[in-house]
Formats: structure tokens, sequence, C-alpha cells
């Protein structure tokens, strides 16, 4: 039983979808940053940089939303 609770720790997938939503933003956002940076266009360039910002915070805030709530909700329940 314990190996079985263990393996399902270390396979499971759960709880990374959410996470993944605020990385894909930080990516579309680096490359648009990057898109005005090289085309001299500020305003792109301010765009890119805010939806990176966005896109890095709201992965930190998912990851412990989806994740770190469910690991807590556990713990105090112990």
């Amino acid at each position: 039983m314990f190996r079985t609770a263990l393996s399902a720790i270390h396979e499971s997938e759960e709880g990374h979808v959410a996470p993944a939503v605020g990385s894909i933003l930080a990516g579309v956002g680096a490359i648009v940053l990057a898109i005005g940076a090289a085309n001299d266009n500020g305003t792109t360039a301010i765009i890119g940089g805010i939806v990176l910002a966005l896109g890095i915070i709201g992965s930190a805030v998912l990851h412990h939303r989806q994740v770190d709530y469910e690991l807590f909700r556990r713990t105090d329940k112990l």
C-alpha cells in the first residue's frame, strides 16, 4: 500500500495544467518583448513586458493555489 501511494505521488500529473497556462503566457510575453525590442517599437516591448510579468506572477499564483493549497488541506486534516 505504501509503495502504491508513493508511486502515485511521483507519477501523478494532476495540478500541472493550471501553472502551465501561466508559463505559456510568460513565453508569449517574452517573444513579444523580444520582437518589440528588435524592431525598436516601444509599445510592443512594453506590452510584451507586461504580459511576461503577468505570466510569471500568474504561474506562481496558480501553482500555489493548485498544488500548495491541496497539500496544506491534507496536512491540516492530520
